[in-house]
């Protein structure tokens, strides 16, 4: 993507959170020098010395805020900035982009290690806001300034009435859409825009107009040998200086076809990792299931029914796939259990309990490595904590415990007095309702029982 080695300025006064992003950057060192400064003073001498190309930046130092540092919004060519910080605050996100950084990151492991992928978006929609402003720049000049630089531009650049016909057209055209300027010029533009696209592009000739405003659209174009080409269009109102009424529009064009084929190529690229990860899990799940032939099946249950609560407390589509990866892998501690403990026919004595109450802590060393999993881990980690403190490895108490493990924690009980077991038969289901009637605001959240107990009986389970 880039061919020059890019400066990047990191302006980080934690040391831990300064390794991390460093580390990130690590197989991308032939692209990418990082320059770290450990505050705002350091950071300004560094900058009367040297030009980067990027800046990442946290937003509080020892010495001010990094927001100093913000170009003026006016002067789009300033080096972009990277905003971090371990709070997510709207007002200050909305604060930093209008000032001009080009974006806003919450400090986690996985922003941080995603570092390297937000610098490269960064640097290109600076590039792209830096040709759009000498782009706005240029349309406001005499005429013969404008049709010098359409002319020479590797972007199609056009003039349209406000009914969207094209009054001029530039010669690349040609290059794009295989037209000459002269065989574009009178048509009505909307006439080339595949249907689907049509509402977007025709929403900018319906927006109000104003002078300082550029609507970016991206949009596929009809070719001239038939197939369509994927063009980014920046369009802009020009506005009569003495009425206020829009004259003309000025648009500039560019394909971006490659970049579309590539962005899928990436979704599909994506969707084949995620998919490999999930068949993992569930490869990881079903050895389990392998192991302890008492409990086969629990696992799949439980996650079902957990899904089903969690969709009626109305977690987000993303939460439930979070929620649905902890499920799975709730009991994968108890891989480091020994057989002699996990496979006995009855009670464990005190010491074995020790060993199993361990499982849980097995559980998140073993998965903690995979960033992937990360918000998956609560339930996995906390899924054996009661809310009033007596559950383990920590002692958690009420909301202390997160939310999906205080839910897992009731579903995860359901299924276990709901099945058979080496050393007891399953109860009757009105005395597992009775249970967890009793011990809600005991062991289990007194609201979250209420949910669960009108699933069950809506549901029928």
């Amino acid at each position: 993507m880039f061919h020059e080695k890019i400066n990047i300025l990191l302006i980080e006064d934690e040391d831990p959170h300064a390794e991390l992003i460093q580390r990130a950057f690590e197989e991308s060192l032939n692209r990418f020098h990082i320059q770290r400064a450990k505050s705002l003073s350091e950071a300004r001498a560094y900058l009367r010395q040297q030009e980067p190309t990027l800046i990442i930046a946290d937003w509080r130092l020892p010495d001010g805020e990094s927001m100093e540092l913000l170009p003026n919004h006016r002067d789009p060519l300033s080096t972009p900035v990277i905003l971090m910080t371990s709070y997510g605050n709207e007002r200050i996100a909305v604060e930093a982009l209008k000032s001009g950084a080009l974006d806003y990151v919450v400090k986690s492991p996985e922003s941080m290690l995603d570092m390297p992928h937000l610098a490269e978006r960064a640097i290109e929609q600076w590039a792209v806001r830096a040709e759009r402003a000498r782009m706005q720049k240029a349309l406001l000049e005499s005429e013969a300034q404008f049709r010098l630089l359409a002319g020479n531009a590797s972007d199609m650049i056009a003039r349209l009435t406000t009914d969207g016909h094209l009054v001029y057209v530039s010669p690349a055209c040609k290059t794009i859409l295989g037209y000459t300027p002269d065989e574009l010029t009178g048509a009505l533009s909307f006439d080339l825009i595949h249907e689907e696209d049509l509402p977007r592009v025709m929403g900018i000739f319906d927006s109000p107009a104003h002078a300082d405003k550029t609507y970016t659209v991206a949009c596929r174009a009809l070719h001239k040998d038939g197939h369509y080409v994927w063009l980014e269009t920046s369009a802009r109102a020009i506005l009569d200086r003495s009425t206020g009424e829009i004259v003309e529009v000025q648009s500039a064009s560019r394909d971006i076809t490659e970049r579309k084929r590539a962005e899928e190529e990436l979704q599909l690229a994506h969707r084949h990792l995620q998919e490999a990860y999930e068949m993992t899990i569930e490869g990881w799940v079903r050895a389990l299931d392998l192991r302890d032939r008492e409990t086969e099946g629990h696992t799949q249950r439980v996650t079902e029914l957990a899904l089903v609560v969690a969709a009626k407390l109305g977690f987000t589509e993303e939460e439930m796939a979070h929620i649905r990866r902890g499920a799975l892998l709730h009991d994968m501690g108890k891989i480091a259990i020994s057989d002699e403990i996990l496979q006995k026919p009855g009670p464990l004595n005190e010491a074995e309990w020790e060993k199993m109450r361990r499982h849980p802590i097995y559980a998140f060393e073993m998965l903690s490595p995979i960033a992937y999993l990360h918000p998956a881990l609560e339930i996995p980690f906390y899924h054996h904590e009661r809310w009033n403190g007596s559950g383990y490895p920590h002692g958690l108490k009420g909301e202390q415990i997160p939310l999906s493990a205080r839910l897992f924690a009731i579903v995860d009980v359901w299924d276990a007095l709901c099945s058979d077991r080496p050393y007891r038969k399953k109860l009757p289901r009105e005395q597992v309702i009775e249970y967890l009637r009793h011990n809600a605001g005991i062991l289990f959240d007194p609201k979250l029982v209420d949910v669960f107990l009108s699933v069950i009986e809506s549901e029928q389970l």
